[in-house]
Formats: C-alpha cells, sequence, structure tokens
C-alpha cells in the first residue's frame, strides 16, 4: 500500500497506545486519597495499608484510651484496716507508674495533700501491676491474677469486689507480699467517648464486626461492649495474648483491622493486616501501626475505611477508563479510521478524565 498512509496510520497506533493514563490511574487517585485522609486527621504511612483498608472485615478495639478517654477516676478505695496509711502506701508506689490507674491514684492523693514515702527496688510486672519496697516491706499493687500469682486470698474484700464488678467498675488490689494479705481494695471509673457509639454504629452500617480486646476485668469491658453494641469481648487479656487474639481472628479468614494506643497494643498492631493508632498513645504503637489517627476520635476509624474504599473504587474506575481509550483506540488506528491528531487528542483526554475522576475524592465527606 501507499507508504505514505502505513507511516501516518503506524503513528496513530503509537500515539493511541501510549500508556499515560494506565500509570496515572493507580497513584493519582493513592495521592488524593491519602491527602483526603491527612486533611482529615488520619495520617497513611504507605499505599499498601491504603489498599488494605478497604476490604477490613473486622475492627478490633482496645478499650481503655481508644474507646473511652483513658482518663480513669479513682471512685472508691477501701480498706479494712488503717485506711489512710493503706492510702499512702497505694500512691506512693504508683508515682513512677504511666499506667491511666495510676495516674488516677496519684491525681488523687495530690488533690488530698498525701505524703509520698520513698519507695525503692520498683518493678513494673506488665499485664498484672507493680512492685516495690516501702519501709522494708515488699508491696504489690495490680489486678486479681496478680495476687493468685502470688497465691494471696482476697476473701476479704469478695464481698466488695462483687458489688463493683457488677457496676462495671475496675478494680486494683494493694497487697503486702510479705505477710500475704490484701491491704485495700481500689475502685476505677472510665467515661465512654461520646464519638465510640456513633463510630461502632457506622461499622456495623457497612458491615463490619467489631471486637474488644482488653487487660480489664470481664465485667468493666462487659459494661462498655453492652453499652456500645460491640459484637464479641475478649477480657483479662494479657499484653503477649493480644497478638494471639488477632491471629485466631485471620485464622478464620477475616481482614483484621485493629485499634490501640498503647505500648501494650504494640504486637497486636503489627500482627493485624492493618493497624490504627492513636496519636495521644505511645510513640511504639504510632510506629508499628500503618494509620495513625491524629485525634483521639474512634469516628476516623469509620472515616479511614471508607475513605479506603473510595479511592480503591476510583482506581478501578482509572483503570477502566484507561483501558477502554486503548481497547476502542487501537483497533480503530491499525485500520486506518483514526487521525494521528484525533489520537493525540484522545490520549491527552484520556489522561485528563483520569486525573479528574481521582480529583473528585476531594468532595468526599463523612456520612452519618
Amino acid at each position: 500500500g501507499n507508504i505514505e498512509i502505513s507511516i501516518i496510520n503506524a503513528v496513530a497506533v503509537l500515539v493511541i497506545a501510549c500508556p499515560c493514563a494506565l500509570g496515572l490511574a493507580t497513584p493519582t487517585s493513592i495521592m488524593v486519597g491519602t491527602g483526603v485522609a491527612a486533611k482529615l486527621g488520619v495520617l497513611i504511612k504507605d499505599a499498601e495499608a491504603l489498599e488494605i483498608t478497604h476490604s477490613v472485615t473486622v475492627v478490633a478495639f482496645d478499650k481503655t484510651g481508644t474507646l473511652t478517654e483513658g482518663k480513669p477516676e479513682l471512685v472508691n478505695f477501701i480498706a479494712h484496716n488503717n485506711n489512710d496509711q493503706a492510702f499512702q502506701y497505694a500512691a506512693s508506689i504508683q508515682t513512677t507508674n504511666e499506667h491511666p490507674l495510676a495516674k488516677a491514684v496519684v491525681k488523687n492523693a495530690k488533690e488530698n495533700n498525701i505524703v509520698f514515702l520513698e519507695v525503692n527496688d520498683v518493678q513494673n510486672i506488665p499485664g498484672f501491676g507493680i512492685q516495690g519496697v516501702i519501709n522494708g516491706e515488699k508491696y504489690i499493687l495490680g489486678n486479681l491474677k496478680l495476687l493468685e500469682k502470688n497465691q494471696i486470698s482476697t476473701v476479704e474484700y469478695d464481698e466488695d469486689r462483687k458489688i463493683y464488678l457488677e457496676s462495671g467498675h475496675t478494680i486494683s488490689y494493694l497487697a503486702n507480699l510479705d505477710k500475704k494479705e490484701v491491704t485495700a481494695l481500689l475502685v476505677f471509673s472510665d467515661t465512654i467517648k461520646k464519638s465510640s457509639f456513633e463510630a461502632i454504629k457506622s461499622l456495623h452500617k457497612n458491615g463490619i464486626k467489631t471486637v474488644m480486646i482488653t487487660g480489664d476485668n470481664l465485667g468493666a469491658a462487659k459494661k462498655v461492649a453492652d453499652a456500645l453494641g460491640i459484637d464479641e469481648v475478649y477480657a483479662e487479656v494479657l499484653p503477649e495474648e493480644k497478638s494471639q487474639v488477632v491471629q485466631k481472628l485471620r485464622a478464620k479468614g477475616l481482614i483484621v483491622a485493629m485499634v490501640g494506643d498503647g505500648i501494650n497494643d504494640a504486637p497486636a498492631l503489627a500482627e493485624a493486616h492493618v493497624g490504627l493508632a492513636m496519636s495521644s498513645g505511645s510513640d511504639v504503637a504510632m510506629h508499628t501501626a500503618g494509620i495513625t489517627l491524629m485525634r483521639s476520635d474512634p469516628l476516623l476509624i469509620a472515616d479511614a475505611i471508607d475513605i479506603s474504599k473510595k479511592t480503591y473504587r476510583k482506581i478501578l474506575q482509572n483503570l477502566f477508563w484507561a483501558f477502554i481509550y486503548n481497547i476502542v483506540g487501537v483497533p480503530l488506528a491499525a485500520f486506518g479510521a483514526l487521525n494521528p491528531i484525533i489520537a493525540g487528542g484522545a490520549m491527552a483526554l484520556s489522561s485528563v478524565s483520569v486525573v479528574t475522576n481521582a480529583l473528585m475524592l476531594k468532595n468526599w465527606k463523612r456520612k452519618i
């Protein structure tokens, strides 16, 4: 045939086959999606975290500081003998402890002008409590498991414990380790975040299962879970056991997102398909998680999942349009039905349409 027409048709094929739109389809959507999330207060570490989040089927929550305010208050202190001295000992041993319950005790002590005593050989026992020496005697302060571990009977305080557990309070004990006896019972209460209710409701609305994994007692955990409508509760879980619970969820074929804020949550955040850390928590948790929530607002979890879904949808739409231009245009150009100028215009239009479609993500709004 005519060499001139052949060259024109070959050029038209090369122009229409240009993969510019295909190369822009995914990165533009991810760029806009992460930008929208960041503006909202959701920092997404990498594209992988954004892409996985859209397929999450279960969200596992830590309780304290995630679903609750994380600022528990000491609502009662029960010591059957020498109440003032017992409280002084309890407050003194907690001065070096960063746990929210410890801070509540110290705060209460300062408000009541309690004089702190010198505490030696302080040892934090993750998942259980704390140990120290006061006036030459060893004391421990922590949960029931800590006392059982040290074979200390709680019979004297069982009635008090039962009353407060039924009302959903968190319980700790102060005990003399040398004498193997309980000195006092501490009762704490924490407030559920207002946004937690809307967050759980939003997740359920999107067909996502919710789970709570906490080291707190079953009574306190159930009270929060029942109030929020959480589907499943794992209570009295030790720090190293949290990741095992996540493994069990993954073994069921579920795509797991773990939400936490403490050092104890880091292994579980790493084990989940995607980890979400509250910025109000520890640096270790934020470093481990793929997504960081810049506000302690559980609603951001539902937002992050929704933005991920919208971004993934935009990626699929962009890939469709990028391919459809080529699928239609290449045969036309090969058969000489497409001028190179029109082919160039079509490819420019395909790139513009892909970028414009991705930019429409900026119109994302929270559904409540």
